[in-house]
């Protein structure tokens, strides 16, 4: 959507899988493209790369942003000397970051991946607008820590009540899972504000059967819309589907 939508916002999580592809190939002007068909005004994207060598050192971040000629902010949950690799929010409109940092994390030989949430507040149309996206870890215990902190004085607690408010990102978490169901104590789950509510699978793109990736919102938003967008570019590009949300101000 376009600043000529007003008070309407569109937002989209995608996880995109390090930019590369189900055809093993990778490319960051691929996902720009797919971001581009979404027409979206904010998006929350997972597993990026910074000056990783496998990604031949690029800024994924900052290629995709100067694709769209957007705005841009990536912040790393792994460091691994100069290799970074993380989150970022993107925009149509400007953003002003509000925190970055580290969430508690239990890692491992097999899982050594941290994680991170990063909030920006968004100068949308209609008025600043708190987006926070995550990314959370593969251990129950471990997204339930993570999904309480989210959810007390650091982060949720931190945003001032009458702000429209919006969280989303990778979940690793199936819909009525413990941090889910935390998280929804403060915030609404989009996809039980539509009728009928839809089960909204995104990963794998081969054969989605798992619905990990969730965008929540408070009630300065009523929801017009929340789907996944599965098409020939969303089938290849990675190996989530986005899920993309028309929000309207309450």
């Amino acid at each position: 959507m376009s600043e000529s939508s007003g008070e309407c916002l569109r937002v989209a999580t995608y996880n995109v899988h390090g930019c590369r592809g189900m055809d093993r190939r990778r490319s960051e002007q691929r996902i720009a493209e797919v971001i581009a068909a979404l027409d979206v005004d904010v998006i929350g994207l997972q597993e990026l790369d910074l000056n990783r060598r496998r990604s031949t050192g690029v800024d994924q971040t900052a290629v995709i942003t100067d694709e769209l000629g957007w705005h841009g902010f990536f912040h790393p949950a792994l460091r691994a000397g100069d290799e970074q690799f993380g989150d970022a929010i993107l925009s149509r409109h400007p953003l002003r970051l509000r925190q970055a940092k580290e969430l508690p994390s239990v890692t491992t030989r097999v899982c050594p991946e941290s994680r991170a949430a990063i909030w920006m507040e968004v100068e949308a149309p209609g008025g600043k607008v708190q987006v926070i996206n995550t990314h959370l870890g593969l251990g129950r215990r471990e997204r339930l820590m993570q999904a309480e902190l989210l959810g007390g004085p650091e982060w949720l607690g931190r945003v001032e009540p009458g702000d429209p408010l919006i969280l989303l990102g990778d979940f690793n978490s199936l819909p009525g899972s413990p941090p889910l169901e935390s998280l929804a104590r403060q915030l609404r789950d989009t996809r039980t504000l539509v009728t009928p509510s839809p089960r909204l699978r995104t990963f794998p793109t081969r054969f989605p059967s798992l619905a990990v990736d969730h965008i929540f919102v408070n009630d300065r938003f009523r929801v017009d819309s929340v789907a996944v967008v599965r098409n020939a570019g969303t089938r290849i590009a990675s190996d989530h589907f986005p899920v993309v949300a028309d929000l309207r101000r309450a």
